[in-house]
């Protein structure tokens, strides 16, 4: 069964930039497409951005587009969200899944951007 492990998170003040790492156990990685989800406290999980199987169609929420990418290595079986103009707003642990959601979902990693 394959396993996810996000990695990257932290504390950042505003205008900051992150890159979130997702590794995931497991040989179907490359045949998954892939997406990155956050929950901020008190609200439900929503999708963030997602990726194509090998890596050349992209999706973006509104609220991210054009300061958030979504990329992947699927030699390293790895997907990545690098985040850039990080805000307040972007607070929040962020998991990794396949799009179909037959993967179960990792333990997260937590972003706070605070001043």
């Amino acid at each position: 069964q394959v396993q996810l492990v996000e990695s990257g998170g932290g504390l950042v003040q505003p205008g900051a930039s992150l890159r979130l790492s997702c590794a995931a156990s497991g040989s179907i990685f490359s045949g998954s497409a892939m997406s990155w989800y956050r929950q901020a406290p008190g609200k439900k999980r929503e999708l963030v951005a997602s990726i194509s199987t090998g890596g050349d169609n992209t999706g973006y929420a509104d609220a991210v587009k054009g300061r958030f990418t979504i990329f992947r290595d699927n030699g390293k079986s790895s997907l990545y969200l690098q985040m850039n103009s990080l805000q307040f707003e972007d607070t929040g642990v962020y998991y990794c899944r396949d799009v179909i959601g037959a993967f179960p979902w990792g333990q997260g990693t937590q972003v706070t951007v605070s001043s």
